[in-house]
């Protein structure tokens, strides 16, 4: 990907990358390998399979909603879309790339879905193929159909985690401020932060996004929980405080509810 896209801070003036960095393949493969990257906003002509392969956690932007992306799940970015991509901690992400006749329905929006083993292999396998080579084969061109037919069926089984995105800029303010103090926000705090009455908050946020100002908060706090178990070194009592939590059963709790396992059942599935 071109370094220029990453200093790109607004969706409206996206830039559009060329990936095939001058190659002219139909589709292809990409491995990132890294920490603490801020793509910027950018789009491309090109289908999108982001694949979080090997540690942290990955996070996809668009202008309607926030992505979290653990290890062993995939986003599915549609060619054209803006968006944005965060790798907040060491990480190995695969992305492949199809041209525009490889998937019948890409849809309008990004998905999440768990990657089966099969679909694992093969974006693994499709490293032998660089999007940025000269051009394709029979033999690669095949491959990667079949590889869309795979991830085509997967699109019908979402499993989304994410953050709503919203236009209205008192409810976007709050947002920003809320994400940047999970660990000891109020409503009073983001109140005054940005100005307005609860009452105001609490009317302009439900028109806006459909929910609550704390059901936010909560879904914030446990998506970052769920990036912050993937740290090697960081107890569950410490994620639990880093995120707000006033103790360690109270998060057990949520996360459970919410996420259908334990914080160290789920840390122990997404590091294996």
């Amino acid at each position: 990907m071109s370094v220029g896209a990453w200093s790109v801070n607004n969706p409206a003036d996206a830039a559009i990358v060329d990936i095939r960095r001058g190659g002219v393949s139909s589709a292809g493969s990409y491995l990132y390998e890294g920490d603490h990257l801020n793509t910027g906003w950018h789009t491309h002509d090109m289908h999108q399979i982001e694949y979080a392969a090997v540690g942290g956690v990955v996070e996809v932007e668009t202008v309607d909603a926030h992505y979290l992306l653990p290890p062993h799940q995939f986003a599915w970015i549609p060619a054209g879309l803006p968006h944005r991509a965060t790798m907040n901690a060491a990480v190995r992400t695969v992305s492949v790339m199809f041209g525009a006749g490889f998937v019948a329905s890409p849809g309008d929006r990004v998905r999440i879905l768990a990657a089966s083993a099969v679909i694992r292999e093969m974006v693994m396998y499709s490293l032998r193929w660089p999007i940025e080579r000269h051009s394709g084969d029979s033999v690669s061109d095949d491959y990667f159909r079949a590889l869309a037919h795979v991830v085509s069926d997967a699109l019908d089984h979402e499993s989304p985690l994410s953050l709503p995105n919203s236009d209205d800029p008192v409810v976007a303010a709050a947002m920003a401020y809320t994400r940047e103090h999970l660990d000891a926000v109020s409503v009073e705090q983001v109140c005054r932060a940005i100005a307005v009455s609860e009452r105001t908050l609490r009317r302009q946020f439900a028109a806006s996004v459909g929910m609550s100002w704390r059901t936010y908060l909560l879904r914030a706090r446990l998506l970052r929980a769920m990036a912050l178990l993937t740290v090697p070194g960081r107890s569950v009592g410490e994620v639990a405080v880093a995120v707000g939590f006033a103790d360690v059963s109270a998060f057990a709790r949520a996360f459970g509810q919410h996420c259908g396992e334990s914080p160290s059942a789920y840390r122990a599935r997404v590091t294996a």
